[in-house]
């Protein structure tokens, strides 16, 4: 079931920033198992600091929100704090684009799941999509570029083969799966100079 949560575990990670915020494990066992859906690693719940003016969830802390499930989609792709740690290797993010579909309002539960959309040695195409949890709809995406990064050159570097092998398998799945309309959307106002189309 898509809001039945793979874990409970919660463990806790230092960021940039110096925040340190909660982002569920995913267990070891859950690594090899289902891949035949979108990827469910991340439970939320909107906090109070995260509601602007409006009174809805603010635009900004959704991306925190997203950010936070990247780390379970990582581990469940083999590519992990362990495995970072063990080789000197990260993950950037090179691109991410939201879009806001439906407002959610303070207490909402959230479910994060996460899409491989494609890959090649250096670099992970994933879409995150955001449901309510409550009342089961979708209120936001994020199509997202990682980019596999040396830790010791600060630069782009191709991914060792078990994870290039992991992100094979979950692609047997997740390759037939139907992508969400929101990939690849371009912003714009048709008729003006700046539209594409």
């Amino acid at each position: 079931m898509l809001f039945k949560t793979a874990t409970r575990r919660v463990m806790y990670r230092s960021v940039c920033d110096g925040i340190r915020r909660g982002a569920p494990m995913v267990r070891q066992d859950q690594r090899v198992n289902d891949t035949a859906r979108p990827f469910e690693g991340h439970n939320d719940v909107v906090r109070k600091e995260w509601i602007d003016f409006n009174g809805h969830f603010n635009a900004g802390y959704y991306l925190v929100c997203f950010d936070d499930a990247i780390e379970s989609w990582m581990d469940f792709i083999g590519v992990g704090r362990s495995h970072r740690d063990q080789h000197s290797v990260t993950t950037f993010s090179a691109q991410n684009h939201v879009t806001y579909l439906r407002e959610v309002r303070e207490g909402a539960n959230l479910t994060v799941t996460t899409q491989l959309l494609g890959f090649d040695r250096k670099r992970i195409h994933a879409m995150q999509v955001m449901w309510n949890a409550d009342e089961r709809f979708v209120s936001a995406t994020c199509e997202v570029m990682s980019l596999h990064v040396s830790e010791e050159t600060r630069r782009v570097s191709e991914m060792h083969d078990e994870v290039y092998e992991r992100l094979l398998e979950v692609w047997d799945s997740h390759g037939k799966l139907k992508a969400p309309q929101q990939v690849g959307q371009v912003m714009s106002i048709p008729g003006w100079p700046t539209s594409l189309g």
